[in-house]
């Protein structure tokens, strides 16, 4: 929800910790099919002697269904084998603590917002990340579902 959004960002603002934000590409071809998908031939693909025949898919793809569900599903086993705990109420906001160090990461489809007070940790996080699924670092968050994120720190 967009308030659970705002309250991190509050949070972050108050205490200074940093906010960064990352894309997945093609977040939803991440996700793993747990039943059997069968769809046509693609336009072009088709070749005469397997006219008639259909293309079980090994992956989920866009326009599934349960694209989403996938994803999200292969998102929450990778980022809690990084330690992060789902947040019970918001399952798209996670969290990390250890000793005074403090992480939380918001996904919203394939929007991540990377927030907390150690950047060594975050750096890792953002290696994690990138190693389990092509992301591009988009640096400092700057827009969040249209929202222009701007801050003052010397304030």
């Amino acid at each position: 929800m967009f308030k659970s959004i705002r309250i991190l960002l509050a949070i972050a603002a108050f205490h200074d910790y940093e906010i960064w934000q990352m894309d997945v590409k093609t977040a939803f071809l991440n996700g793993k099919l747990e039943e059997d998908v069968y769809m046509t031939q693609p336009e072009g693909f088709v070749t005469p002697e397997n006219d008639g025949k259909v293309c079980k898919l090994q992956r989920s793809i866009y326009g599934l269904k349960q694209a989403s569900r996938s994803w999200n599903l292969r998102f929450n086993d990778a980022i809690k084998e990084f330690g992060f705990i789902r947040n019970e109420d918001e399952p798209c906001v996670y969290k990390k603590f250890s000793g005074s160090i403090v992480s939380f990461l918001i996904l919203y489809v394939d929007d991540i917002l990377i927030i907390g007070n150690d950047i060594p940790t975050l750096q890792s996080v953002k290696a994690w990340l990138s190693s389990c699924f092509s992301m591009k670092d988009l640096g400092e968050a700057a827009y969040i579902l249209g929202v222009k994120i701007y801050r003052d720190r010397s304030r």
